[in-house]
């Protein structure tokens, strides 16, 4: 697929980190029916790669994504679809609650860190919080923006913001849809982590390449999945699915590799079996 709106790259000393860019930087990276088409596709496209172990996402320019764009909001009306139409599954091999239309992050296999660059509202907001891990610009801000447009806590917002800064902090930020720094994003740990300006793409992408060379694919992928699938599930049923998932682990080839380069001191070499 020729992609138009975002960009595509590989990284790190043997390309195993996937930068994906949303590019519209003199539209602040507002997103479009193209970009949201381009973005699934990039997602599927690296998930697929057995190459690529950690995805990275960020935002070309001085903006990490300011909403949707305004001129397709204006053309939208009540005959674009129905809310199964926006809400359907994209493959039921997977976990159903994460398939709808923005919020399959969670269903991709392997990590994915958000570089927050600059502005994140709307929908640029929402899309953090599906990431893994979210670095942040010192001089990034946030706003959810739904309330003043006349909208509601789209896409599940209303239940996974409460879950990273709790329920009154979700409560503030949906309704006043006012403006955060960065340091108050910090605060609420809706960021992990901030990094000057200059600095946040080198930063974020030594991190994921470090991941990416001396941490087990194979754990990264269970891993992720447990930590996605605990909101549904009880101490037990997250006690027994860790015990299945351990029993695995201990037959797989990774395993081996794992207590191997530590015994023999020496770089792992993990190939995710």
């Amino acid at each position: 697929m020729i992609f138009t709106q975002i960009e595509l790259s590989r990284c790190g000393p043997e390309g195993t980190v996937a930068l994906i860019t949303l590019s519209r930087p003199d539209k602040m990276n507002a997103l479009t029916k193209v970009m949201e088409a381009e973005l699934r596709a990039a997602f599927e496209q690296v998930d697929r790669d057995p190459h690529v172990r950690v995805i990275v996402l960020t935002g070309k320019g001085r903006a990490f994504c300011a909403g949707m764009d305004l001129a397709e909001l204006e053309t939208i009306s009540p005959d674009d679809g129905s809310s199964e139409d926006w809400t359907r599954p994209y493959d039921m091999n997977r976990r159903a609650d994460y398939q709808s239309r923005y919020c399959y992050f969670p269903a991709i296999r392997k990590p994915v860190i958000c570089a927050i660059n600059g502005a994140a509202a709307g929908i640029g907001f929402v899309f953090p919080l599906y990431c893994d891990i979210r670095f942040a610009s010192s001089s990034a801000v946030f706003a959810t923006a739904f309330s003043k447009r006349g909208l509601i806590a789209e896409h599940g917002i209303a239940w996974i913001l409460p879950r990273i800064v709790g329920p009154g902090n979700a409560a503030d930020l949906l309704y006043s849809s006012r403006k955060i720094t960065a340091e108050e994003a910090l605060g609420m740990r809706l960021v992990d982590r901030l990094v000057a300006p200059e600095n946040l793409l080198e930063e974020v992408l030594a991190y994921a390449d470090d991941m990416a060379r001396n941490v087990s694919p194979r754990s990264l992928q269970v891993i992720k999945q447990q930590l996605w699938d605990a909101p549904f599930q009880s101490l037990a049923d997250a006690i027994t699915a860790a015990n299945n998932e351990m029993y695995q682990s201990f037959q797989s080839e990774d395993f081996k590799e794992g207590v191997a380069h530590f015994l023999e001191k020496r770089a792992a070499r993990f190939q995710g079996n």
